[in-house]
């Protein structure tokens, strides 16, 4: 049972009898009338127990984009039902509009239209629907929570899509001229032309030469098209709100700018994320889609407050690609001790890959750098500093074992990664 605004207003009438006429009669002849009114609201009030509820929500929504979620209200009841609905959906949804009035008649159904503008990546549920049944004054109603689930999956914005063209522009020019500068024989087959002394024998093809009067040989062109394999860092340095987004996130825009510049670079694609376990994968080997699926994969990762466990991650990359690939890590340079975990794990790696390692660089660091007119401000500098030079000299360390590092403010990541990739790809060295 619930009580209106309209009820306490005819209590405080009720007061004016009991004023006017002090006396124990007056008060118990007010509350007598207030009790009876309050029961005849409530017993003219529709049944909730005759009203249904049914969902429908989007199912998938983008970040910063709306959605409608769709409540129908349905009165199997003999009475008109004058309700108050509310949906209760959690907080980062965004419901604009989560209580609504309703007026269904008997025998009837209404629809009530929540818009949603999610502020979190992620699953979003709702379980439960509130409502308040009033009768004809308006003055008291029946409550009731009824279950009623649904959920909407908050993809990743992929920002990082406005540098998609051009980036594949660049990849584009680099047909006809990768094949140049790659060493060796090649592995692809290209071609069918006709024996010259010289050629290899290995090299002729029978079937070929069987149809034809010549002897006819297969030419070879170096491979191009190579694995690439994403690991995403979902440990507890991801938890952190560079610019204010979490590191996790720009990791998430830069993973899906290269995992999408390179399968269209004809690459085949492979992702997981992970800390201790693997919390999401994706490829460009299964369903076709990659997009697709790597939003999906993508969209209800959180970072776990854990270590991340570094000995684990060659086997995960073995189990995907047992062949040489270009393996980009991406995660913090200043998480715990990288003598202990980065820095052994890179070197493990790049023995059989080609591995980058991409890292989030905070930009209140330059802030901090150039910023020296207190002493306050003196000391932030000189601790900015110290970080600076310590990611500087990780950085150094890393590159000394042959691996790429890409470290860059959030904005600047995803394409400065997908530039490392193009670059190496150019240079034959994927």
């Amino acid at each position: 049972m619930a009580i209106s605004g309209r009820f306490v207003l005819l209590s405080f009438l009720g007061l004016v009898p009991v004023v006017l006429f002090p006396g124990w009669l007056t008060v118990l002849l007010v509350l007598a009338v207030l009790g009876a009114v309050l029961l005849l609201e409530l017993g003219l009030a529709a049944s909730l127990q005759d009203v249904e509820l049914e969902r429908r929500t989007p199912g998938n929504v983008t970040l910063s984009e709306t959605a409608d979620s769709v409540l129908t209200v349905r009165n199997h009841g003999t009475r008109s039902l004058r309700a108050l609905v509310r949906d209760a959906w959690q907080p980062s949804a965004g419901a604009e509009n989560a209580r609504q009035d309703l007026d269904v008649p008997a025998g009837e159904k209404r629809r009530m239209t929540v818009t949603l503008r999610p502020v979190r990546r992620g699953d979003l549920r709702v379980t439960n629907v509130t409502m308040r049944s009033f009768g004809p004054l308006g003055l008291a109603a029946r409550q009731k929570t009824m279950a009623c689930s649904g959920s909407v999956r908050v993809l990743p914005p992929f920002n990082a899509r406005r540098h998609l063209p051009s980036k594949l522009r660049r990849l584009r020019e680099l047909d006809g001229k990768a094949a140049v500068q790659i060493r060796g024989a090649g592995t692809e087959f290209d071609s069918l032309r006709d024996y010259v002394r010289g050629d290899d024998v290995r090299s002729i093809d029978w079937r070929a030469t069987a149809r034809q009067s010549a002897v006819v040989v297969r030419t070879w062109r170096p491979e191009r098209d190579r694995r690439v394999v994403i690991m995403l860092d979902t440990s507890r340095t991801a938890a952190a709100r560079i610019d204010d987004e979490p590191r996790l996130d720009t990791g998430i825009e830069a993973a899906l700018l290269l995992a999408v510049l390179a399968e269209r670079g004809g690459d085949r694609v492979d992702f997981f994320a992970f800390d201790r376990r693997v919390r999401g994968r994706a490829g460009s080997t299964g369903r076709g889609n990659l997009l697709g699926q790597l939003v999906q994969a993508m969209a209800p990762l959180e970072a776990e407050l854990i270590e991340l466990d570094w000995q684990q991650i060659p086997g995960q990359i073995r189990a995907l690609s047992p062949h040489r690939s270009l393996v980009v890590l991406l995660t913090s340079l200043d998480g715990g001790a990288p003598e202990e975990g980065l820095l052994p794990m890179a070197a493990l790696l790049a023995r059989q890959h080609m591995v980058v390692v991409a890292s989030v660089r905070d930009p209140m660091l330059g802030t901090m750098l150039r910023e020296r007119n207190t002493a306050t401000e003196v000391f932030r500098a000189a601790a900015a500093e110290r970080t600076l030079l310590e990611r500087e000299a990780v950085s150094l360390q890393l590159r000394q074992l042959g691996v790429e590092v890409v470290d860059a403010e959030p904005h600047q990541l995803p394409p400065l990664l997908a530039d490392s990739y193009i670059r190496l790809k150019a240079a034959g060295r994927l």
